[in-house]
């Protein structure tokens, strides 16, 4: 592969490393790739995070794996355990169709280095399309509020919802972002805090459950999120969490938009319904890393991601298209992709 950098990824003279988001915001550790064992190891850790990425990633790691001599049954089979190492962030699937259509006819090492090459420089094109849509809808002067972490982080260029977050701010359009913690894995706080404050973009970071105070007291114009899948009729699933905020945003009057890449709708999903939600261990819950704030033997309910109906969207915005709330549920999607 030839060299790639983005800010948690990067491939040198053939050696792939990730930042191992996990131990951010203190430490900016990198980690050499060993093998797609150890790349799935490491999105089920969540130490490569971000759907884009996932997929950007779990592509260079079956491209180096190709690359160290390894192929044939080998490939396939790596292939399928890096598909399904998280199962909501579609994403990955779409990365790895990619890639396994290019093994289908027959390619090789180099075929498959070109492929997870061109997926990564489109993800670069797929951030700044989406930024430039947003930047159509922001007005002067925006507050805007955010949740979970969707930049530099979660893909190979800008990122989705904190992309356009960032060249809203450059533009002068966005004065102040508010940043959701984002239970229980604090991605808001330990991730979204770090990108902005390395940005030099004002900010102010809250708990999940502060953010209804701030819309009622109309200190926010605008939320703008990610997603990890959208459906054909626009329901989405982003970090738990999501829903709640949409809620309270339709509640106060206040613009939602998700921000998403093409590659993230899953037009063979009919609705929410249908996305598989990843169920993740409750100890996330009862404390984090080394601290416990909740008896062992509590159960804990912890599900990764939760799902938005299309009907509490304003707008989606798309790298080729905002679609209104409203024509997301009357096949916009399906059109658009048609």
């Amino acid at each position: 592969m030839k060299d790639l950098r983005s800010l948690a990824l990067e491939v040198r003279d053939g050696r792939l490393r990730i930042l191992d988001q996990t131990r951010l915001p203190f430490d900016e550790a990198w980690v050499a790739v060993e093998g797609p064992d150890h790349m799935v190891a490491l999105i089920r850790a969540l130490s490569v995070r971000g759907a884009p990425l996932i997929g950007v990633a779990a592509a260079a790691a079956l491209a180096a794996f190709a690359e160290s001599g390894v192929g044939g049954e080998a490939l396939r089979a790596a292939l399928a355990e890096l598909r399904q190492a998280r199962p909501t962030a579609v994403n990955l699937m779409w990365a790895m169709d990619r890639m396994g259509a290019v093994l289908a006819a027959g390619g090789g090492a180099a075929a498959l280095a070109a492929e997870a090459e061109a997926v990564f420089d489109e993800d670069v094109a797929l951030c700044e399309g989406m930024a430039a849509q947003a930047l159509g809808l922001l007005g002067s002067g925006e507050a805007v509020l955010t949740h979970c972490n969707s930049g530099g982080l979660a893909t190979a260029g800008i990122g989705t919802a904190l992309g356009a977050i960032r060249r809203g701010w450059e533009a002068g359009r966005i004065v102040h972002v508010y940043a959701d913690e984002t239970r229980p894995l604090l991605q808001g706080g330990r991730l979204t805090a770090w990108e902005l404050g390395k940005l030099g973009i004002p900010h102010t970071l809250l708990t999940d459950s502060m953010a209804a105070l701030l819309l009622r007291e109309g200190r926010v114009t605008r939320v703008l999120v990610g997603a990890d899948r959208v459906a054909a009729n626009g329901d989405f699933a982003n970090k738990v969490g999501t829903y709640g905020l949409a809620v309270q945003a339709r509640h106060h009057g206040v613009p939602f938009h998700p921000v998403a890449p093409w590659s993230t709708v899953d037009l063979a999903c009919p609705d929410g319904a249908a996305i598989p939600i990843e169920a993740r261990d409750g100890d996330e819950v009862r404390g984090y890393g080394p601290w416990r704030w909740a008896p062992a033997a509590s159960p804990a309910y912890n599900p990764a991601f939760d799902v938005t109906p299309s009907a509490l969207v304003t707008s989606l915005i798309l790298d080729r298209a905002v679609v209104p709330g409203e024509e997301l549920g009357r096949g916009a999607l399906a059109k658009l992709g048609g």
